[in-house]
């Protein structure tokens, strides 16, 4: 194994989770996309690079160094920076410039790197200064809760709050439920039919696409 973490809940609204790693060797693995945007913190020797991150379209590979201390902290969809359009950071990621051995720039300011345990402290003088805003129009229609909105409004809102339409993010998250089922041993052609796909090719291609598996290979990871 050449990376190690553990993940924890959080109780703030804005906060999706929070997740803490260390690279042990160098290493590659295949990841899925990613619909959430995450700030990342990589301490190594020498300093800490502050990263905003994502969101991802499709899986890829993931690739890391030896010897790192990785904090990631996952948004909710509708949580954004205005000041960082997240448009500008679909499949990519943006550098935060260092201010200190432990503190970036962010917006002007040098902001103290937050460790694991005080995240949701950083995070609440983040909001209190406008610098993260939440769009509870989004978390509405994702709840599948009346908007009175146009759709046309609705469609600006999503691209502005999380960079992508809610039809993408519908899709991925069907693509997580199928896996889920492969994932507990339901066969292929009954997960078709739960999650609501055409046929096989069509749950092949959106897994493929999204989790960089097919439905096969995620039920070989599943069985003993």
């Amino acid at each position: 194994m050449s990376m190690i973490s553990e993940a924890r809940l959080s109780d703030s609204p804005y906060i999706e989770s929070v997740t803490r790693g260390w690279t042990l060797s160098e290493g590659t693995s295949i990841r899925p996309a990613e619909i959430h945007w995450h700030m990342v913190f990589v301490k190594q020797t020498g300093g800490t690079l502050a990263l905003a991150v994502g969101p991802l379209t499709t899986s890829g590979i993931a690739s890391w160094g030896e010897g790192g201390e990785i904090l990631w902290i996952k948004f909710k969809l509708g949580v954004f920076m205005p000041h960082l359009p997240i448009k500008d950071r679909i499949n990519a990621e943006q550098t935060l410039p260092d201010a200190s051995i432990d503190r970036f720039w962010l917006k002007g300011a040098a902001r103290q790197i937050p460790d694991f345990e005080n995240v949701e402290t950083f995070i609440e003088r983040l909001v209190h200064e406008d610098d993260l805003v939440h769009d509870p129009l989004v978390s509405a229609a994702l709840q599948d809760a009346p908007v009175e909105v146009s759709p046309r409004t609705l469609r600006h809102r999503f691209l502005q709050a999380t960079g992508q339409t809610q039809k993408h993010i519908r899709q991925y998250e069907r693509a997580i439920k199928a896996a889920a089922l492969l994932r507990h041993g339901i066969s292929i052609p009954d997960t078709v039919f739960e999650a609501g796909y055409f046929d096989q090719p069509h749950l092949t291609r959106s897994l493929k696409h999204f989790l960089g598996y097919t439905p096969a290979q995620i039920l070989r990871q599943s069985q003993p």
